[in-house]
């Protein structure tokens, strides 16, 4: 599996490494299946959330071993 990445989509994420859904759950994301998270980037979604996008991809990160 490859690292993930600010740039990469929420739903790709999710797609690819289901086991960020328990990340994104306590991080405050309760749309993981809305809309939005089928075109916004990480990096979006954590801004839109008031959360640090670097912070966030570090904990997906740590999740998935990488």
């Amino acid at each position: 599996m490859s690292k993930i990445t600010k740039d990469m989509g929420i739903i790709e994420v999710i797609q690819n490494h289901p086991e960020t859904i328990e990340v994104f759950q306590k991080l405050g994301f309760g749309c993981i299946g809305c809309a939005a998270a089928r075109f916004e980037n990480l990096e979006a979604g954590a801004k839109v959330h008031g959360i640090d996008p670097d912070k966030m991809v570090e904990d997906l990160n740590a999740v998935i071993g990488e």
